[in-house]
């Protein structure tokens, strides 16, 4: 077992940012880890890290106690923070050889698995350069680097493409997909878009709670009754117009007249938009039935939070 969290609570004063949760990551799994923001996924990945200690419950990685064993873990676990820190004024092959020297690699050793990690993270033609004058794309690489210098078993990647350009998305997501053949890793994200390429199981929290772990191809069949259909009207219509009719769950507005109508278990709600539209002398513009996606399942599962207007 890579990763093992049972019963795991963390209480900042009188906040409960995580609420006993438990499960699992079995040894060469890719798993994402989804949650609004404030739901609790940096809390959970700085604790399997040891950067913060558990209010209550246990973290073990590859068998050791995160609390009992931070050393241990440390050396086994490759991590990314959200906020990527980097000792900018190093050149990349300096700081690469200053973290690697940190768990313990030294001469020979230490020059090879640095020319290993700047040929694995394409940081061929930017290693003499210094970080500050790196793009975003490359500095997560640098980041990337640093976690995978020591040959780390399990590899926690917290929004590690956060703020990248779609060209930079797809090569950083190469990265993952390369590493990933022979370590654990377990990534936060909020673009669906990579949990769907690199994922074959998501784990999703809200409010401190995990609300679904499942393969993600199950996931994407049973989860989600809910039906959705993007309509655009030519004339003013309201969000609580939309509301009012038969087998609406919900409204989301996607732009101008442009609306997102989500359906009661499963129901066709075509009809009921054309008859709305023909009562009230509007023009349908667009009407369509959207797939079921993970993005639908994400804003189901964490619904509770936009309603509510609450984070953690």
């Amino acid at each position: 077992m890579s990763l093992e969290i049972r019963n795991l609570t963390k209480i900042y004063g009188q906040q409960k940012a995580l609420s006993d949760i438990s499960f699992k990551v079995n040894e060469g799994e890719i798993v994402g880890f989804l949650g609004p923001n404030g739901a609790g996924k940096s809390t959970t990945m700085k604790i399997a890290t040891c950067y913060l200690p558990p209010t209550a419950g246990q973290v073990a990685v590859c068998g050791f106690d995160v609390v009992e064993q931070p050393m241990k873990v440390k050396q086994i676990t490759g991590y990314l923070p959200e906020h990527n820190p980097l000792y900018l004024d190093l050149y990349v092959h300096e700081y690469l050889s200053f973290i690697g020297g940190l768990y313990g690699l030294s001469g020979q050793r230490l020059r090879k698995r640095v020319g290993e990690i700047v040929e694995l993270c394409g940081l061929g033609l930017e290693q003499n350069k210094q970080i500050e004058a790196l793009s975003k794309g490359y500095r997560q690489r640098v980041g990337l680097a640093q976690a995978l210098i020591h040959d780390p078993a399990v590899l926690i990647l917290d929004e590690p493409t956060s703020g990248l350009d779609p060209n930079q998305l797809v090569e950083i997501r190469k990265l993952i997909k390369a590493v990933s053949h022979s370590k654990t890793v377990i990534f936060s994200t909020h673009i669906m878009q990579e949990v769907q390429a690199l994922c074959k199981r998501v784990v999703v929290i809200n409010n401190g709670e995990i609300v679904a772990d499942d393969n993600l191809d199950s996931l994407l069949r049973q989860q989600s009754s809910t039906l959705a259909i993007v309509v655009e009207f030519e004339g003013s219509v309201t969000i609580d117009q939309l509301k009012l009719l038969p087998g609406v769950s919900d409204v989301y507005l996607v732009e101008g007249f442009k609306f997102k109508v989500l359906a009661i278990d499963g129901a066709d709600l075509r009809p009921e938009l054309f008859r709305f539209a023909a009562d009230n002398k509007l023009s349908l513009i667009g009407l369509k039935q959207e797939e079921n996606s993970l993005e639908n399942i994400f804003r189901e599962l964490t619904t509770s939070t936009a309603v509510s207007g609450q984070e953690i």
